[in-house]
């Protein structure tokens, strides 16, 4: 039977001209008992956008019609840009009359428009869409007749209405917020319809609003019958047989580490100094896998969620609390199997020895990281009394970590120092403080322990030749590194080796030299930026953020699939010495598809986190509107400025209140710079502002300009930067952007998010940007630095330059 690859590469030839199915069979040499399937899979290919079908019934490639399939990133204001599959093409502009029924996350196929003379970007027209992005959607029903009504939907990148039925509607009320589930052929290719699977409640009843985000990204809350009966069925003492299989560690001391509220405690650590000097580390991990069988409901379901999710006001677990807070919890003064590392470590930090094993542990206490950090940094006589018998053990804790990150950061590992929001709420999910969460000695301390029995392990069975699951971290985008390596430029810095083989040393020798300086916070979070997103892999490549040859992720099994993966295997490898070749087949298929699904399930889990802490910062904010604050510009865009907060809520001054001059933004330096007075905003400067609003359904927050405390004068080394480099540039590598008013606030992408779209995306049509122009202030160019300023002339700068 011919293959899908086959008729691929057959419409791939050069030579290749549009046939018809008949045609394309006798080439292809089908069979006439092969006729049906053939054609069954034409029209897979079809349905896929991977071949286009003429009226004339001839075949062809996408791009043999002037065509392109891609996925559709909706906007607030209908317009949208379709990223293709292809990386020939160049993300593709959608006017918003040309969606024709496409929302934001489907697979599209678009024809493109005829390049018009100064075009500087593909437009196009949606003709179909292939694939939903979503099947559900959570918005606000409105009763539009008796015949039907409408979901409007509360994601603003969504601007359509869902079409639904009267007979459809489960009794909705107007107003209600529901989940609408899609019916995949509308009749009208310009409507999209639905039936309503689910009434959440009314929009302001207390709870609403964070349920609404875990329908939205599918989230789920109960677990089925059959996962809760197997649970059920999980015995909650350990056997004496299978005690007798493992390694008996219950005389050994050893702790427990984890914040205040934790209840799914998955690692336990021992330290010990050895006769010869070096110290003996113990990471002990909660054996999941002795309880999660493969194949079984729990085992199934597990993979579904691919981790836990921890929301603002509660935690969607991926297994079921009487395991994730019970038998498995790692709770102190009880019996517990566990998956144990044991690491030699010498003065320098190495690993020189290592041992992996079943074993049973009985921990000796529950430690906070708050009252470890007191016992070992503060001193606290109270607390050093209270664990008299444990503080030599926390002490050599202190110093093993201490010498693991010296070592870490030695060979280059890249530490970024972001504070994280920790948001408190009451029992009706009102956000009542927002502070930063601590990252103290302590949390240090488990995070290097963690970090080193992550790489031993790793290494370990790769070196076995096993099927495993890696956590990677690839190198660099190039071109992002570049742009990167053009910013520290303009700030005197300049980075070791090229951008195609930089090395994680070099990057981190570079947030070394600017730390404690005023450009420490722009040069942090664009290098964070540029980087690639961290996933889940069955081929070792190395994590380039720590700087690491091998890594896995082995001490969390509780709340990450992949660990509990790789702890089949090491049980396997336990148990009987090699892995047979067929399962070894089996386990690189399965391994690689669950490694696939939990990366997937992991973007999902963090993007969920980030809107629930949105949502609440904003209900937060909304209290304050009006009061003044300090904070610091932490981005600055073509739109205006995002001010961060002491307590890390950001906020956005929005360029149209910018009225005391015309600003022009510098891409490169990620600067806004007043035309007529020289005034200068960049990333770090600390600012007042006052709260203008709060918006819960947009989840942002919006800031007025009170005073820059920290006023630049133009340096004039920067033009003359700048203009060189422009003359160096090839035809059409200038910065980009257009003069326009602004109008259009996005949201800047969270730092953590490396593989964010920068450019034009999200900019106003081309009608709206000529009418934006004929305001003079308020207003932003994102022109090139010597087309804005070369008629004008930079000011001298008088202050004495600062020697580096």
């Amino acid at each position: 039977m011919v293959t899908a690859k086959q008729v691929i590469e057959m419409l791939k030839n050069p030579l290749y001209k549009p046939i018809g199915s008949e045609e394309l069979m006798r080439k292809l040499q089908v069979s006439g008992e092969d006729k049906a399937e053939f054609v069954s899979l034409l029209n897979q290919l079809e349905a896929e956008g991977e071949v286009v079908q003429t009226r004339g019934g001839k075949f062809g490639l996408p791009k043999h019609y002037n065509m392109v399939v891609g996925k559709l990133q909706g906007s607030a204001k209908g317009f949208g840009f379709v990223l293709p599959k292809t990386e020939e093409i160049n993300d593709v502009y959608i006017h918003g009359s040309d969606t024709n029924g496409a929302i934001d996350g489907d697979t599209v196929l678009v024809r493109l428009n005829k390049p018009r003379k100064g075009d500087r970007r593909p437009e196009g027209i949606i003709i179909d869409v292939l694939k939903r992005g979503r099947e559900k959607i959570v918005g606000r029903f409105k009763a539009s007749s008796p015949l039907f009504g409408v979901v409007i939907p509360e994601e603003s990148r969504l601007n359509v209405d869902i079409f639904v039925p009267s007979e459809k509607q489960l009794h909705a009320q107007d107003g209600q917020i529901v989940v609408v589930r899609i019916v995949p052929k509308a009749s009208d290719k310009f409507t999209i319809e639905g039936e309503i699977i689910e009434i959440l409640g009314d929009k302001d009843a207390p709870g609403i609003d964070i349920l609404s985000i875990i329908r939205k990204h599918g989230l789920p809350e109960q677990f089925p019958a059959a996962v809760e009966q197997e649970a059920e069925l999980v015995p909650d003492r350990i056997s004496e047989d299978e005690i007798k299989h493992r390694r008996d560690l219950r005389e050994r001391v050893m702790v427990t580490i984890d914040g205040e509220d934790a209840k799914d405690l998955d690692d336990a650590v021992s330290v010990e100094r050895l006769p010869n000097g070096n110290v003996r580390l113990g990471v002990h991990i909660a054996d999941v896998s002795y309880y999660v069988k493969e194949g079984s409901a729990l085992d199934r379901e597990a993979y579904e969620r691919g981790c836990s999710v921890y929301l603002v006001d509660r935690v969607i677990p991926m297994l079921p609390k009487r395991l994730s807070n019970g038998i498995c919890s790692l709770n102190p003064k009880v019996d517990r199997l566990t998956m144990t590392c044991d690491m030699e470590i010498n003065s320098e930090g190495h690993v020189v020895d290592h041992d992996i094993y079943a074993s049973v542990i009985c921990t000796n206490e529950r430690m906070t990281y708050g009252d470890v950090k007191k016992i070992v940094i503060d001193e606290d006589r109270e607390l050093i009394s209270k664990y008299k018998h444990l503080v030599d053990d926390f002490r050599l804790m202190a110093s093993l970590a201490d010498t693991l990150r010296k070592k870490r950061m030695n060979r280059g590992a890249i530490d970024f120092n972001f504070s994280e929001a920790k948001i408190l709420v009451d029992e009706h999910g009102k956000p009542t403080d927002i502070v930063k969460r601590p990252r103290t000695a302590a949390e240090q301390l488990i995070e290097e322990f963690m970090l080193a029995a992550n790489e031993t392990v790793a290494e370990h069975f790769y070196r076995l030749e096993v099927p495993f699951v890696y956590r990677i971290h690839e190198n660099p985008d190039p071109e992002k590194l570049l742009s990167f390596y053009e910013l520290v430029n303009n700030f005197g810095y300049n980075v070791k080796g090229k951008a195609d083989k930089v090395k994680p040393r070099a990057l981190q020798s570079l947030l070394g030299r600017v730390e404690g300086s005023p450009e420490e916070m722009v040069i942090s979070t664009i290098l964070l930026r540029s980087m690639k997103q961290a996933k889940y892999s069955t081929e070792s490549v190395g994590h380039f953020g720590l700087a690491a040859t091998f890594y896995s992720h082995f001490t969390s099994p509780i709340r990450r699939y992949p660990d509990l993966l790789i702890h089949r295997v090491i049980r396997e490898v336990l148990e009987h010495g090699h892995i047979s070749l067929e399962r070894v087949e089996h386990l690189q298929a399965y391994l690689t598809d669950a490694a696939q699904q939990s990366s997937i399930r992991e973007r999902v889990a963090v993007d969920a986190e980030r809107e629930t802490n949105a949502l609440k910062m904003a209900e937060y904010m909304k209290s304050h509107v009006g009061e003044e604050f300090e904070g610091v510009i932490s981005s600055i865009t073509n739109f205006g400025i995002f001010v961060e907060l002491p307590n890390t809520v950001e906020g956005l001054i929005h360029v149209s209140n910018l009225t005391d001059d015309y600003y022009n933004f510098h891409e490169r330096a990620y600067l806004l710079i007043g035309e007529r007075t020289k005034h200068i905003f960049r990333m770090g400067d600390p600012i007042k502002i006052r709260v203008s609003g709060a918006s819960l359904e947009e989840r942002k927050v919006d800031f007025e300009l009170v005073e820059h405390i920290t006023q630049h004068e133009l340096d004039e080394s920067f033009f003359h930067r700048e203009k060189s480099k422009t003359k160096r540039a090839k035809p059409g590598e200038r910065d980009r952007g257009d003069r326009r008013r602004g109008k259009s606030q996005g949201k800047r992408k969270s730092r953590t998010d490396s593989k964010s779209p920068t450019g034009n995306r999200g900019a106003k049509s081309k009608r709206s940007e000529k009418r934006s122009s004929n305001s003079k202030k308020g207003r932003i160019s994102t022109t090139s630095p010597d087309q804005s300023f070369a008629s004008k002339g930079p000011k001298k700068d008088s202050r004495r330059k600062k020697k580096r």
